[in-house]
């Protein structure tokens, strides 16, 4: 026997809040700082993939509503979904490093106030969408690299898709291209070990290169440390998935 189509107080009340931020076009999110170095595209248009404020998107269904935001346009950006995580929002502001701890737990929050069977009728189909929503900015924020690029492409620098966002530093390529023969010659596993802490302490050092760049809002540099740390990335996936004998595929 299938469900009757009912919209309980609840679901308006969440839907009605996450309706009123996505087509207001004043907000209080966090504001993506506005420099020369913005393609006009982005001035003019804030990227399509932003998300909404979960300060109004997703009040508790017990509280009462809260007074409308200060008008003041601004962008829309994945960290506006986790203030509890981020209360500063995107560098230059905030911090490019997140607690992966925190960021988690806010993710299960939210994702359990949008939950697709919490909701009847059109509601379900709206919480299918906001939940993707939710994923989608989890997935980017979680990631190092996906998050300096994306910060990256909020300021209107593609690195993600640029095939000539790579690096002349002939030093990292050698010092890769050493790791790539290690992987592809070890026998076991184990032997991979060293080699493994060896590239997180790298990718540790590339989060903290991107937070003094971003913090100092020098994009130059954060562009430069993000490619660095997406040959750190593809070294570590190599290292996830090794298998003897299988060659090391690496994707600058």
């Amino acid at each position: 026997m299938s469900h009757p189509t009912i919209i309980t107080l609840p679901s308006r009340r969440f839907f009605s809040a996450f309706h009123h931020y996505v087509t207001s076009s004043n907000t209080s999110a966090h504001t993506i700082p506005r420099t020369s170095s913005v393609s006009p595209r982005y001035q003019q248009h804030p990227p399509q993939n932003n998300i909404p404020s979960p300060s109004r998107a997703f009040a508790s269904t017990t509280s009462t509503p809260s007074s409308p935001p200060p008008s003041s346009p601004v962008a829309r950006t994945h960290y506006s979904l986790f203030p509890k995580t981020v209360p500063d929002g995107p560098p230059p502001k905030g911090a490019f490093d997140i607690s992966s701890s925190q960021l988690k737990k806010e993710f299960l929050q939210l994702q359990a106030l949008a939950h697709p069977d919490r909701h009847y009728g059109a509601d379900k189909q709206k919480a299918e969408g906001t939940s993707a929503l939710i994923n989608e900015a989890y997935k980017t924020l979680q990631d190092p690299l996906r998050r300096a690029q994306y910060l990256l492409s909020l300021r209107g620098i593609d690195i993600a898709e640029d095939e000539r966002a790579k690096t002349d530093d002939m030093e990292l390529l050698e010092e890769v291209m050493e790791v790539r023969s290690l992987i592809e010659g070890a026998e076991e596993e184990r032997e991979l070990e060293e080699t493994r802490q060896r590239n997180e302490k790298r990718m540790e050092e590339s989060v903290k290169v991107l937070d003094d760049a971003f913090k100092r809002d020098n994009l130059e540099e954060a562009k430069a440390e993000a490619v660095r740390l997406r040959y750190w990335t593809n070294i570590k996936e190599s290292l996830d998935s090794w298998e003897k004998g299988k060659p090391v595929v690496l994707i600058h």
